[in-house]
């Protein structure tokens, strides 16, 4: 059936082609067969005493259109198909001239004719010579295009929009996937590890629904909306997922920009269409993914005097959520990862009732992730699923997902039957670092600078108390980067000046390390040193650690500062900010070198075993340093 459909589609498809065809190609010789030619008044009398011209009009006092006799038309004329032979001699004029003054050109055509005894007509036509018909059959081809184009662009515009027979009218219907009790969705709450928090009040609006008494007969109300907000991959929508599984009813899903279209008022339709469809079905779910498309806060970032389609999508919105007759159980799952950018109208309880943050994964919710993703790989039993949730700090459920599945081909490339730790570890490198490259060219001396480059990082970050302790350092480009390290950083809520200034430490000991041995630094630390002017930024602007500037904080947590070009502080301040950054980071500088200063026999020999093995790993760094020891 589908394969019929598909066939007949296209052979309309091809039938609208020939006949576009065909007018083009008609509508384009008749108008060349049409064209008069223009010729000067000079020409017109050559013509005229050799008794060529049958008649003239003169039409309006300014043009004369000449009409040649039938043996002195043009060959091209006599073998026209398209146009009756005697008609041509009739009703078509070959040429058209312009005049100046028309009682000159009347007498000097008079005494022409008269002495060379000329039969020639001359006529005027002073008043509007185009009739229905002739208007019609002039352009009446062009007309016919026309109608044909748009009929045709309609109907696949109406395609897109959705419904039965592809009409224009269904554009404004909604763009909505309805699930039901019939779908088979096989996504639970088993399948969504961690989130244990969301999961509940996600539970919650399901139960809403279900038995709506439990909680009404107290006074209660059902909440209007859920919002759903949290850092890309963190799994809004498989919450929304889990919810069409879990819940016995209907289920509508969407897409913020399904709304959005060029013409004028359709989102706003769709947003009705989705409601009232919505209210049929009640109680059931609204699920619209990426809110942030239609929910943009208005006012911001829109042309003055314009008609935003999206005010108006998001307007409509409000009103079906919160306005007059919405007294049903409909509820309104929305998930984004700007919330920052949302409409305060949007916010408000009443229409979205409740806020749920989903947070990237904690240790313990990484190990339930993990254990939900390696069901479906065959494993080694040497994996350990506990240091792989260690080595994952900061990595949302989707990363989690990606390195299963890369460590699984990693795997499968080195035709093991089993999948190993390593093979997990060189993935986790593979998405953080980029691809590994083994077969660029570096110069001896080069690489020399790199190891001591990752010895410095390496070496610091092992003897600082709050620094990350090490994980692997390899001196094996990979992506954009010449060397790398990874470290094992500490899961904490608050930091303090302390730890971000043993941070900017060790990041820094790189270019230190370079400048003790060879006495001169490079430009390989350019990363490191975007990172420590972030670090030591934050510290004065951001957190309010610095002692000359005190307890204030230039962050605003609104946005409204990206719409401005002003500072929230005066120069003074900019000036004394700036002091203070480059304070930081030159105190933490010198830290780092005296601390490599008076192990420098220790960096030799971290680096040179880097340069022999390209990889070394914690257990290296025990071998030189000992157990970790925080007497710097």
């Amino acid at each position: 059936m589908i394969n019929k459909k598909v066939k007949s589609k296209n052979n309309f498809f091809w039938i609208y082609a020939v006949i576009l065809a065909i007018f083009l190609g008609i509508f384009f010789l008749k108008s060349s067969f049409y064209n008069p030619k223009k010729i000067n008044q000079d020409y017109f009398f050559k013509i005229f005493i050799k008794g060529d011209v049958k008649k003239i009009i003169i039409k309006h006092r300014e043009l004369v259109l000449v009409y040649l006799k039938k043996e002195n038309l043009s060959y091209t004329d006599r073998i026209n198909p398209f146009i009756n032979r005697k008609k041509i001699m009739t009703n078509s004029f070959q040429y058209e001239f312009e005049i100046g003054d028309l009682q000159f050109f009347q007498r000097k055509f008079e005494e022409y004719k008269k002495k060379y005894h000329l039969n020639t007509i001359i006529d005027f036509k002073n008043q509007q010579e185009y009739t229905i018909t002739k208007f019609f059959f002039d352009y009446g081809i062009f007309l016919i295009l026309l109608i044909i184009f748009w009929v045709f662009i309609f109907r696949k515009i109406g395609a897109t929009g959705g419904g039965p027979g592809g009409q224009i009218f269904n554009i404004g219907k909604s763009r909505a996937r309805l699930f039901d009790e019939s779908d088979n969705i096989k996504i639970t709450f088993k399948d969504v590890a961690g989130l244990e928090g969301a999961k509940e009040e996600v539970q919650e609006i399901v139960e809403f629904l279900k038995s709506p008494k439990k909680y009404t007969k107290l006074g209660g109300k059902i909440p209007k909306g859920a919002l759903l907000i949290g850092a890309p991959g963190t799994g809004k929508t498989l919450l929304a997922k889990a919810v069409a599984g879990e819940a016995k009813v209907p289920f509508f899903s969407l897409s913020g920009s399904d709304f959005v279209e060029m013409f004028v008022g359709v989102g706003a339709s769709r947003v009705r269409d989705l409601f009232e469809k919505a209210k049929d079905k009640s109680p059931c779910i609204i699920f619209i993914d990426e809110i942030d498309a239609i929910g943009r806060a208005r006012g911001k970032s829109s042309i003055a005097g314009s008609n935003d389609e999206r005010e108006n999508t998001l307007n409509q919105l409000l009103t079906e959520m919160d306005g007059f007759g919405t007294h049903t159980n409909v509820i309104v799952l929305a998930a984004t990862n700007r919330s920052d950018i949302l409409d305060k109208a949007l916010l408000r309880p009443g229409r979205f009732d409740r806020t749920i943050l989903v947070d990237p994964p904690e240790l313990n919710e990484r190990k339930e992730i993990f254990q939900v993703h390696l069901k479906k790989l065959i494993l080694s039993k040497k994996v350990d699923i506990d240091f792989l949730a260690r080595q994952t700090p900061g990595f949302s459920g989707a990363d989690i997902a990606n390195i299963c599945n890369e460590s699984a081909l990693i795997a499968a490339r080195k035709n093991r039957s089993q999948i190993e730790n390593k093979d997990f570890l060189d993935a986790i490198d593979r998405i953080i670092g980029g691809l590994e490259k083994k077969n660029k060219i570096i110069k001896p001396n080069e690489k020399k600078r790199i190891a001591y480059h990752e010895a410095g990082h390496a070496m610091i970050s092992w003897l600082l108390e709050h620094a990350a302790p090490l994980v692997k350092v390899t001196i094996v480009p990979r992506g954009k980067s010449l060397g790398s390290a990874w470290y094992l950083p500490e899961e904490r809520q608050l930091t303090t000046p302390e730890q971000m200034k043993d941070e900017i430490c060790a990041l820094l000991a790189g270019r230190s390390a370079e400048e003790i041995i060879f006495n001169s630094i490079s430009t390989g630390a350019l990363n490191d040193l975007e990172k420590v002017t972030k670090q030591a930024q934050s510290m004065v602007v951001i957190f309010g650690l610095n002692e000359k500037i005190g307890n204030i904080s230039y962050y605003d947590s609104t946005g409204q500062n990206e719409f401005t070009f002003s500072k929230p502080y005066s120069e003074k301040t900019a000036q004394i900010i700036d002091e203070e950054i480059s304070k930081i980071i030159n105190e933490q500088y010198k830290r780092a070198k005296n601390i490599l200063k008076n192990n420098e026999k220790k960096l030799s020999l971290l680096a040179n075993k880097l340069l022999e093995k390209e990889v070394l790993f914690r257990e290296d760094l025990k071998n030189i340093f000992g157990e970790r020891s925080f007497s710097c």
